[in-house]
């Protein structure tokens, strides 16, 4: 079977613009959260996000600002960084594909088209909204912007959708459809209608996420886009490229059972599954990113999940999203980063606000800063609404 490897990583988010930047916060415990600054967002309930602040929409041209959604903007920004790590420029050809994850695609035009028809009475709408709205749009623009024309398509499966786009991606090398694949998701929720939509859940916190800590009080949602160089590692290596890790193992799993209620069955079928890809003893691995909202069932819930996979023997466990917010459908491509983190500088990110241990969250949570240690591997856990789990499981390169 091809062994697949790591090139190139590329991101956008409330931490930083880049890589370097996000790496910076990984390691200090700096947190993106804070007080949102869109349109209307004084109308809202909840006021705080992980937003991409100072967006500098101008590096788009202005045909290709009528053309893109912010979804696709940060998509390409950090596909653009990921392809230069890697040392590889287009046109990338049949060979190379793409799978992005989305969970909401276009929505910021959506909302723009609402207020257009609705509030403001207009009869017309610009005649892109479609091509800017639809989910495949921030795959279908990276396969064009670098000719890439092999496996392209966009997956949707909530907050598991970047896992699931990287676990496809996987397997499309592993069956020899392609050499190079770009894969992660992009996400641009924080608008008026994307966080009122989330307020009637009653999920969302009014000030910090604290994953797996006594007290937290709900998830803090946030934006941007992660984006991995996925290579056959004969390919990568007959180039030259610089390996950062393998991808080495994929699970997914359905819990078949409540729609927003998790099920610890399921999240622990995932991990059982992906260690297994990889060939992996659950001892093998020394860090866990875990899915880690903030709400109090999830946490729990995936807590009993991790202890049903490693029994006493529980390595250190963090969530990022206490840095860069819940990211929705492109969260599990920013975890990915900090799993290559660890493997790579032997770094783990700190689950930032953490206060107290929940008795109910019985892990080794890497709170009070990042902490060093050897890994050899890391899982990165996703588990969404319907019951959708994707697990990753990475390799020291």
């Amino acid at each position: 079977m091809r062994r697949v490897v790591v090139t190139g990583i590329g991101t956008v988010n409330a931490l930083a613009g880049d890589v370097p930047g996000t790496f910076a916060a990984f390691r200090v415990g700096r947190s993106g959260i804070g007080p949102l600054t869109f349109r209307d967002a004084g109308r809202l309930t909840i006021r705080v996000g992980a937003e991409v602040r100072d967006w500098d929409e101008a590096r788009f041209t202005p045909p290709e600002r009528a053309l893109y959604d912010r979804v696709t903007q940060y998509a390409l920004v950090a596909a653009g960084e990921a392809l230069a790590m890697a040392g590889l420029a287009g046109p990338l050809g049949p060979r190379a594909g793409v799978i992005m994850g989305t969970a909401a695609g276009g929505i910021q035009t959506w909302e723009e088209s609402y207020r257009t028809v609705f509030a403001e009475g207009r009869n017309r709408v610009p005649p892109l909204v479609v091509p800017r709205l639809m989910h495949n749009a921030a795959a279908s623009h990276l396969s064009i912007r670098h000719g890439a024309s092999g496996p392209v398509l966009s997956v949707a499966s909530a907050c598991a959708s970047a896992n699931h786009a990287l676990g496809l991606a996987l397997q499309q090398i592993r069956l020899g459809a392609a050499d190079v694949m770009l894969a992660g998701g992009a996400e641009a929720m924080l608008c008026f209608g994307g966080v009122k939509a989330w307020e009637g859940l009653r999920v969302l916190s009014p000030d910090m996420c604290r994953p797996f800590s006594l007290g937290r009080r709900g998830m803090v949602i946030g934006d941007g886009a992660g984006v991995l160089v996925l290579e056959d590692e004969a390919h990568a290596r007959a180039r030259g490229a610089r390996v950062l890790a393998e991808l080495a193992g994929f699970g997914m799993t359905a819990d078949a059972g409540d729609i927003v209620a998790p099920d610890p069955g399921g999240a622990a079928g995932a991990m059982r599954a992906a260690l297994a890809d990889a060939g992996l003893a659950a001892g093998d691995v020394g860090y866990v990113n875990a899915h880690g909202t903030g709400t109090l069932l999830n946490d729990r819930s995936e807590a009993r999940a991790i202890r049903a996979v490693f029994g006493e023997a529980v390595p250190p466990v963090s969530s990022t999203k206490a840095m860069h917010g819940h990211a929705i459908g492109a969260t599990g491509a920013l975890e990915a980063m900090a799993c290559i983190l660890a493997l790579t500088e032997g770094i783990l990110p700190p689950t930032v606000g953490f206060q107290a241990p929940d008795p109910d969250c019985a892990l080794d949570v890497v709170a009070d800063g990042a902490r060093k240690a050897r890994v050899e591997a890391a899982l990165s856990n996703a588990f969404a609404f319907g019951g959708l789990n994707a697990v990753l499981a990475f390799r020291r390169a």
